[in-house]
């Protein structure tokens, strides 16, 4: 069935990024590289698969948030991007963008009734995401 599965991620604008991961990583503990920080999980009706949710500063100036102004962006993880996309062309929703196929899954983007943009992301499977570390099953 096509829907959103959890949160993929949590993005915001700020004049300095690379000060304000300094300060989430003396602060909180938040060990931020460039492209965020990713807190890893597992299913807790499937431990065997794990995924993560990214945490990300973004520059004030950056595009990817366009067209909208605000400040902040939330990815949400989902099943079946490609029905769920079809949904809201058929229902009029603001689509921002073409769907674009990643290394680690799917993304759109679609703009809310207030001017957020949202982005939708279709994780691969957790097997073969490049940004999740592999587990090792002999780790002597």
């Amino acid at each position: 069935m096509a829907k959103v599965t959890g949160l993929g991620g949590v993005f915001f604008r700020c004049e300095d990024p690379a000060a304000m991961r300094d300060w989430y990583r003396k602060t909180l503990g938040i060990e931020s590289e460039e492209y965020g920080f990713p807190f890893m999980w597992r299913d807790l009706d499937r431990p065997e698969k794990r995924g993560y949710t990214v945490w990300n500063p973004f520059p004030k100036e950056t595009k990817y948030f366009d067209p909208s102004t605000k400040e902040f962006m939330v990815n949400y993880r989902v099943e079946n991007l490609t029905e769920l996309m079809r949904r809201f062309v058929a229902a009029g929703v603001e689509i921002a963008g073409e769907m674009v196929q990643e290394e680690n899954g799917k993304f759109a983007w679609i703009v809310d009734p207030e001017g957020n943009k949202i982005e939708l992301w279709e994780p691969i499977d957790s097997d073969v995401d490049p940004y999740l570390p592999q587990e090792n099953e002999d780790d002597d």
